[in-house]
């Protein structure tokens, strides 16, 4: 089992540096109002991720430093969650530690090594139940109960919840989609009609890609063609010569005429024979080039009625693609917004469809939910029943002999079919948790009317209320360490014992560390830490210190008479701790 054994406080709130030293069993933490007490409850709560209040850091102080050692044995959930993260255990040992600046930066270490403040909050789950005044408020709401009764239930309410709340997100899933269907029917009808007239205009036009490209070449050449023709001719009688004039010099008679006369003395010289061999490729090349310039001119297309369908063509595809292309881009574009329009009316076209098939769905799920929820009732009746009866025999040992806790579980009738699902024979609200609306009721006397504890505890019986649901707990689904602040409020003479007995009691099966001051409770602790103001000067400061003998009678006769030194007080003191020692 894991166990907190000491912290270390830093500069945090009137604290200057102390250490608290925790016993395995149950520790009572005591001291004057003001004197800081609490401070070992905040502590704790930034050990395991709470929230960094930079309030907090002492005046004067650059920072709050808080360290904890936990002893974990190998195999702790604890454990294995600090290795994820990278932490290590030394000798048994988890170090945590947390810093909070006074600008309010927050820094958290597990096992020596840097980690989100989240990952404490997930250890807190696995090694302490923090319970104060806030935590019995929360015992008051409806939802807190409904979760304390599931806790209490496990298997038995988490199976079928489980079930219940998969079958639950997807209805929600299938009702957000079919009113998303149904509501914008029209807007989604009007998208389908546009995209139906785009998808005609690219089929009347019949876009090809790259087309635009080769037609812009097309419109270039045919715009220009007297020039290209005449200028081609010219060339063609430059390189092979004009046939009306008899005494004109062509590129391809002198190159010849080069090369002849190279042929002639090439045998007597390798570097003039390779410069022949070159001069030959210029000719063949100039021969080509000058069939090539012939077939060029006759292949060329005057027509003005050829380059007035090409600018036609043209005005088409750039109406296209500046409708439904992009800015800058080709008919490629528009081609793949027509291909992606054409999926987006099939999903459209295919509504009506989709709407019957989600119906069917909706109801389906209805009808399971139906059966879930009841199936879910049914475990949390059966659960109720034992929890309060548990509850109610803890009561028994804690002063309320005669107090009597139960739960009513019950429905809210849905104001409407399409809002609620059919639970035994009614039309209910449900939620992601089911449809039942669970509350705690205690009847504190015989004679007495059930109420909730909301409205029929007193603080002292909701503190014994509080307190002995977490013993049911601690026998069904225990932590290792439980922190109680105050939660003998309103308690007080015999009751006290009591709740000091069945804390001692706890704290056999776990860690029990309480911040309390009733003397009455203290004196059941297997160790005392008194939190002690002192003043020098100006500077006020707290420490935290182990009281064993006469120093814990002391602090005993404080609490129960204000006077250290009454004999009368003494004497009460020593009583209490000699009837803890017999009966804790």
């Amino acid at each position: 089992m894991s166990v907190l054994e000491e912290m270390r406080i830093r500069s945090l709130g009137v604290i200057d540096d102390a250490v608290v030293e925790l016993s395995p069993g149950f520790t009572a933490v005591t001291g004057e109002t003001g004197a800081g007490k609490t401070m070992v409850v905040t502590s704790l709560g930034l050990l395991l991720g709470g929230r960094a209040d930079p309030a907090l850091v002492r005046v004067g102080a650059k920072a709050a430093v808080v360290e904890g050692r936990i002893t974990v044995s190998p195999g702790d959930a604890a454990a294995l969650r600090a290795e994820e993260a990278g932490g290590e255990i030394e000798d048994g040992a988890l170090i945590i530690s947390r810093t909070v600046s006074a600008e309010g930066r927050s820094r958290a270490h597990l096992g020596g090594r840097s980690v989100p403040v989240g990952v404490l909050a997930e250890l807190a789950d696995e090694l302490v139940a923090v319970h104060g005044q806030t935590d019995q408020q929360g015992l008051l709401k409806p939802a807190r109960q409904r979760q304390a009764l599931d806790r209490y239930a496990g298997d038995g309410v988490e199976g079928p919840h489980t079930t219940y709340a998969a079958a639950y997100r997807r209805l929600r899933a299938v009702v957000t989609e079919l009113d998303e269907l149904t509501t914008r029917a029209r807007e989604r009808a009007q998208e389908a009609d546009l995209l139906r007239f785009g998808l005609e205009e690219v089929a009347a036009v019949e876009p090809l890609p790259g087309e635009d490209v080769e037609l812009a070449a097309e419109a270039e050449r045919l715009g220009h063609a007297e020039a290209l023709a005449s200028a081609a001719a010219l060339a063609h009688a430059a390189l092979t010569g004009d046939p009306e004039d008899q005494e004109g010099v062509d590129a391809t008679t002198v190159v010849a005429a080069a090369g002849r006369s190279l042929d002639a003395v090439r045998a007597h010289d390798p570097a003039l024979a390779a410069l022949a061999d070159r001069i030959g490729e210029i000719s063949i090349l100039l021969a080509d080039v000058g069939g090539e310039l012939a077939g060029y001119a006759d292949q060329l297309d005057a027509d003005p009625l050829r380059l007035a369908a090409v600018e036609e063509r043209r005005a088409a595809l750039t109406a296209l693609v500046r409708k439904y292309g992009q800015t800058g881009q080709d008919t490629a574009s528009v081609l793949a917004w027509a291909e992606e329009g054409a999926s987006r009316l099939t999903e459209l076209e295919g509504d009506d469809d989709r709407i019957g098939e989600l119906t069917a769905e909706r109801d389906a799920l209805r009808g399971e939910l139906s059966a879930l929820g009841q199936e879910l009732t049914d475990a949390r009746t059966e659960a109720a029943a034992r929890f309060a009866a548990a509850v109610t025999e803890e009561l028994a040992s804690l002063a309320m002999p005669h107090a009597r806790v139960s739960f009513a579980i019950r429905q809210t009738e849905a104001p409407d079919e399409a809002s609620g699902i059919d639970v035994g024979g009614r039309s209910v609200l449900y939620g992601p948790s089911g449809a039942d609306e669970v509350e705690l009721l205690l009847a504190p006397h015989p004679g007495a009317q059930p109420r909730p504890i909301a409205k029929g505890a007193s603080g002292g019986e909701l503190s014994r209320v509080m307190l002995a649901v977490e013993v049911v707990f601690a026998g069904s689904d225990p932590v290792p360490t439980y922190l109680f602040d105050e939660v003998d409020a309103g308690v007080g003479g015999k009751a006290a014992v009591e709740v000091g007995r069945r804390l001692a009691k706890l704290a056999r099966s776990a860690q029990v560390v309480v911040v309390t001051h009733l003397p009455q409770v203290a004196a059941f602790a297997d160790r005392q830490l008194l939190v002690e103001k002192t003043v020098d000067g100006s500077v006020t400061r707290s420490g935290v210190t182990v009281l064993e003998g006469e120093d814990r009678v002391r602090e005993l006769s404080r609490m129960l008479a204000g006077q250290e030194d009454s004999e009368t007080a003494r004497a009460h003191a020593e009583e209490l701790l000699e009837t803890a020692r017999v009966d804790g």
